[in-house]
């Protein structure tokens, strides 16, 4: 009953008209209404077939311009690039992947249209088929339950390096 007799320390806020929601996109859109980043947007909708709110969504997280864990701080605000984004998308489908499935994938790892195909993407694949024996379906599969695995770039092999979002290990 000591609590009774004591002043209290807590203060009590009045949390009745506090959302908690997804960060607006738009706050983070250092491109304004420019028109290729539109263009980019709806290039995305359009593979996608998502809405135009989701895409710049994971635009914005895929290039910087929202916080993600998996770039951490190493991750500068970067322009998107309509060629490299649709060479990942093309990708991406050639494994397989159908509109629907795409849109799931980058709502899971967004962060995959800002990583680089050829040294991240394609060598990530080739280790999940060579080294994993994934292949066709079952890598479908493997993609749509962890796409992380399209981003790992670190094998510490037991040894931390303490990026454990891009670590093999995890895996």
């Amino acid at each position: 009953m000591l609590a009774k007799f004591l002043p209290s320390p807590v203060l009590i806020l009045d949390c009745r008209n506090i959302s908690f929601s997804q960060p607006d996109p738009a706050k983070f859109n250092i491109y304004g209404t420019s028109s290729p980043f539109r263009n980019l947007v709806q290039f995305c909708c359009w593979n996608t077939r998502s809405s135009y709110e989701e895409q710049e969504l994971v635009l914005s997280k895929a290039f910087g311009f929202i916080h993600s864990p998996y770039w951490g701080e190493e991750r500068k605000q970067k322009l998107p690039d309509l060629d490299s984004v649709a060479q990942i998308m093309s990708y991406l489908k050639e494994l397989g992947l159908s509109h629907d499935e795409l849109s799931k994938l980058l709502k899971k790892f967004p962060e995959v249209l800002g990583c680089n195909l050829d040294n991240e993407l394609k060598v990530n694949v080739q280790i999940l088929e060579k080294q994993w024996g994934i292949e066709r379906k079952s890598l479908k599969k493997l993609l749509l339950r962890n796409p992380r695995v399209l981003g790992y770039t670190i094998d510490c092999k037991g040894d931390c390096q303490a990026l454990c979002t891009r670590c093999w290990a995890r895996f």
